[in-house]
């Protein structure tokens, strides 16, 4: 693919450091095209964006501010509206990741044990900075680490992490293998050594406290005014986006008790209903 493959490390990297701060306003531009502006024909206005990021608390200076390192970063395209309007479209490596995206953060069924995914890398020394883009990658799609140079994920994820590889052009330094774990130590042992679950369940928690009591509130509630709507719905989604990148999706049956990826994932599903679609109202899609 042609590009900048320097861009397209950073394109990656984006969800990584916008999760250490919540809505922050790079993060809700993000979140925004990902949940409505791919439906825009043509690109968005740049006084659009203003507005609509101002229904989120974000000034116009800061817009403008985060549009411009968005572009920098290769993730938004400068582009004029039909009507000659300024404005900003997303690039094709960006469409294509929040493409891939959308089978996470969107995902209804449980996952299922479909067996893992192995990638294991061999970059050489001269090359160690790859090694670093490697670990980063692995670890920003959900991979734990089995051992040194060894990364496990649930197989589903192989085709994405393959897809993303290839684009990062790190697809010559990595082998994968699909397989079943035989033990020594019980599957669930495992798994605790190959992913920080107490850290994972952490952010699930934090989720919760954010946006449970919003579900509660709007269970109350008979009308569903359209800004609201969109003001809940793209914080809740700018705050979920991230997980199911740290949380793969491990089955079950090998998690703690009362896992609470299952009751956020709950939360999120049914924000999503109730808001995604009288949040298009006011972005008028």
């Amino acid at each position: 693919m042609p590009g900048n493959p320097a861009i397209r490390v950073r394109l990656k990297m984006i969800n990584v450091s916008d999760q250490q701060a919540p809505h922050a306003p790079r993060s809700l531009i993000v979140t925004l095209y990902g949940a409505y502006g791919r439906s825009v024909p043509g690109p968005v206005p740049v006084a659009e964006l203003i507005r609509l990021l101002a229904a989120v608390g974000v000034d116009a200076p800061s817009v403008r501010s985060s549009v411009s390192r968005l572009k920098r970063r290769g993730l938004l395209l400068p582009a004029r509206t039909a009507q000659g309007a300024a404005g900003y479209e997303l690039s094709p490596e960006a469409r294509q990741l929040l493409d891939d995206g959308d089978r996470r953060v969107y995902a209804t069924d449980p996952p299922e044990d479909e067996g893992w995914v192995l990638a294991v890398f061999s970059v050489p020394e001269s090359e160690r900075q790859k090694r670093h883009v490697l670990r980063s990658r692995l670890s920003g799609l959900g991979f734990g680490t089995a051992a040194p140079g060894v990364w496990i994920a649930p197989a589903r994820l192989y085709e994405e992490t393959r897809h993303t590889l290839e684009r990062l052009r790190l697809d010559n330094y990595v082998d994968f293998f699909r397989g079943e774990h035989l033990g020594f130590a019980p599957t669930a042992a495992a798994v605790a050594r190959w992913w920080d679950l107490a850290g994972i369940a952490e952010q699930h928690e934090a989720f919760l406290d954010r946006h449970a009591r919003v579900l509660h509130a709007w269970e109350r509630r008979t009308d569903t005014p359209p800004e609201e709507a969109y003001r809940d719905y793209l914080l809740a989604l700018d705050s979920w986006r991230h997980l199911p990148y740290t949380d793969p999706g491990l089955p079950a049956a090998l998690l703690p008790a009362d896992w609470p990826g299952t009751r956020s994932a709950a939360v999120f599903r049914s924000l999503h209903e109730r808001l995604r679609d009288a949040g298009a109202v006011f972005v008028g899609v």
